[in-house]
């Protein structure tokens, strides 16, 4: 959400939402986008029933729900697909994707004159539900330099107790059993683990750590996500296993295996070899620079935007 801000339009963030793990915006995660306000959605809704008030240009939701509880919200609609249909389900505590979910999504959005955008061709493939591919973007020079001085490794996750098939959690402990790691984020289960006061904490952390971590299970998660992305753009070697998808070159900007005792020893040297981390999260930051620009964020941003106004406004029969 906190990259919409680089559209450089007017944002509305619908806070306090039922069912999120933080009941309003977490600024230990993002600051507040310059160019947005905070509303609560029945204040923008009240405003939306005004009979002066214009459609938003684009109306994004995050998952399923969001999507239904802005229904009466007029405008072009966005469901952003950041999960695998099998993850949401695995992270629900399902066994099975329930017959007919993704088709009865495509209709609704039909219906309403919405388009479906993934963050990675994973989640496009796995919804099926004719998703353009919307990759996220970093500011690369927002981070800081990267000095590697904690000789330990970080990895940045949420909710972890309940993603741990999605987030192939077994093998990080095994691999890293006795590799020091500092996990950051919301996890009030795990002793000891909390988010970082601010991004300008988190930024700090990423910068002064030797290398970074991120596990997934290759059916359910991509070999990659936003803290990844983050962490390359930071200037850290990436860690995990093996993914078809995974922007990590094995021995340039990171190291990716099965075995985790031999992820365990690639992390070793790394924290035995500074200037060996350093270089490859140099080459690891124009990964980031070149695969995951702003830049193009927001062009694949505009261009889906556009299509569901095109669709929205033949479903209005208008323009």
């Amino acid at each position: 959400m906190y990259q919409l801000g680089y559209l450089g339009d007017a944002i509305d963030l619908i806070d306090g939402m039922p069912g999120r793990y933080c009941s309003s915006w977490d600024t230990r995660i993002r600051p507040i986008p310059p160019n947005a306000r905070l509303i609560g959605l029945e204040d923008a809704l009240a405003e939306q029933r005004k009979p002066d008030a214009r459609p938003y240009d684009c109306i994004v939701a995050h998952n399923v729900t969001d999507l239904m509880d802005l229904k009466e919200a007029r405008g072009p609609r966005l469901l952003v697909l950041h999960v695998t249909l099998e993850g949401r389900v695995r992270n629900e505590g399902a066994s099975a994707v329930p017959p007919g979910f993704a088709r009865t999504v495509q209709q609704y959005l039909d219906m309403v004159g919405g388009q479906a955008i993934a963050v990675s061709a994973l989640k496009a493939k796995s919804w099926n539900i004719g998703a353009r591919i919307v990759p996220c973007g970093v500011d690369v020079d927002g981070y800081l330099p990267h000095d590697g001085s904690v000789a330990a490794g970080i990895r940045v996750a949420n909710q972890i107790g309940a993603r741990r098939e999605v987030l192939h959690w077994s093998f990080h402990e095994r691999a890293f059993r006795d590799v020091p790691i500092r996990l950051v984020g919301h996890n009030p289960d795990m002793p000891g683990v909390a988010p970082s006061d601010d991004w300008d904490h988190l930024k700090r952390l990423l910068s002064q750590h030797r290398f970074f971590v991120h596990t997934a299970h290759p059916e359910l998660e991509e070999g990659y996500n936003m803290a990844t992305v983050e962490a390359m753009a930071a200037g850290l070697p990436v860690l995990g296993n093996r993914h078809p998808a995974s922007p990590i070159e094995h021995g340039k900007t990171g190291y990716l295996s099965d075995d985790p005792d031999e992820l365990a020893d690639y992390a070793k040297a790394l924290l035995r070899d500074p200037e060996l981390a350093t270089t490859m999260g140099r080459a690891a930051r124009e990964t980031a620079r070149a695969r995951f620009s702003i830049a193009q964020f927001v062009e694949n941003f505009r261009g889906a935007a556009r299509s569901a106004e095109r669709h929205w406004k033949r479903i209005q029969g208008v323009g």
